[in-house]
């Protein structure tokens, strides 16, 4: 099912424009996307957007909750689609490869706090580390 993205972006109160649509489509195409692969994703079908205009485009849309901006330890942001269900990542210490992991255990925020401090907590962020198929088996190959 292809998601109605003009339905998704007057949904939020944002106008239906172009760069906005075509940042969207991006991000359903290649979720993990850091700006520049954004960038070139969207001038291959739009060649007159320009950077600012997809900088803008995903603060206004991780602003609005379209977009979630994930950003792992030593590494570039990354932008997804896949919003409000407070699943978790997997991220390749060799190549930098990101996927999706569920939540573990029960409904969001996945994890009980040992001490939360007073605060209401409403989401838990885990990243997984570690090496995926692809270099694993490049390593043993060499």
């Amino acid at each position: 099912m292809t998601p109605d993205f003009e339905t998704q972006l007057r949904a939020v109160s944002l106008r239906v424009t172009r760069p906005r649509l075509a940042v969207l489509a991006a991000l359903r195409d290649r979720p993990h996307a850091d700006t520049d692969t954004v960038i070139a994703m969207v001038r291959a079908h739009h060649p007159t957007v320009s950077h600012q205009a997809v900088y803008n485009v995903l603060r206004a849309l991780t602003d609005a909750g379209l977009v979630r901006r994930i950003q792992p330890a030593g590494g570039t942001a990354r932008y997804e689609s896949r919003v409000g269900d407070n699943h978790h990542h997997i991220v390749c210490r060799s190549c930098g490869t990101i996927a999706d992991v569920d939540c573990a255990v029960g409904e969001a925020p996945c994890l009980t706090a040992s001490d939360d401090h007073g605060f209401v907590v409403d989401e838990a962020e885990v990243v997984y580390w570690g090496t995926c198929p692809d270099c694993a088996t490049a390593r043993t190959s060499q």
